[in-house]
């Protein structure tokens, strides 16, 4: 069972996903990630407010630390495609970029006890994916037993999804009181007609 914690005054929404068969990005699932893309280009996402404002709280600059869900964003307004990671990642990219929320993925299999949701120690980060150490002191972060391994805007290396993920932790970077419920699990079960037939 996934066990989340978080010391910090918010109920985040967290997500256990199990028995999963992740693969190589698949044309499946090209039509919901067109559909995406045109949306975001379009302007007809959810609004990017609420991350920037969850980032502001905890004294870090939005504008220079950018969540993932307007990463995502602005690189389609540049006219980029979303990534194609694998099947698991790509419906997370496409949920994060509708509902502009960050989104977190962690391999369960390679979590060392609990999670917990906290603000980074001094020189706590990590290796990140495609990228070189993540700073995460005094920043929103996700941590195990081992340290920190991830935040809303970029994971670690150490717990990223691969084909070989069995068992993931899905976690929303929105305060539960900040976000639309209705409209989050509204979207995550539309998406998830598309993660089934991909996984």
């Amino acid at each position: 069972m996934l066990n989340l914690t978080t010391e910090l005054d918010f109920a985040f929404i967290a997500l256990e996903l199990h028995e999963l068969e992740v693969r190589a990005p698949v044309p499946d699932f090209d039509a919901e990630v067109a559909d995406a893309e045109t949306a975001g280009r379009a302007g007809s996402v959810g609004d990017p407010t609420a991350a920037r404002a969850l980032y502001r709280r905890f004294g870090t600059d939005p504008t220079k630390v950018r969540p993932s869900s307007e990463a995502l964003l602005r690189r389609v307004k540049k006219g980029d495609r979303l990534p194609r990671v694998n099947s698991l990642v790509d419906v997370a990219n496409v949920v994060s970029l509708c509902l502009q929320v960050p989104i977190g993925l962690y391999d369960l299999d390679l979590v060392e006890g609990p999670l917990e949701i906290k603000l980074g120690l001094p020189g706590e980060g990590y290796e990140g994916i495609r990228k070189e150490r993540v700073n995460v002191a005094g920043r929103i972060c996700v941590a195990d037993a081992f340290g920190p391994c991830g935040n809303p805007s970029s994971d670690s290396a150490r717990t990223m999804i691969t084909t070989a993920t069995e068992r993931a932790a899905w976690i929303f970077f929105l305060p539960v009181a900040m976000s639309d419920l209705h409209r989050t699990f509204e979207l995550v079960a539309e998406y998830g007609r598309g993660l089934a037939r991909v996984l």
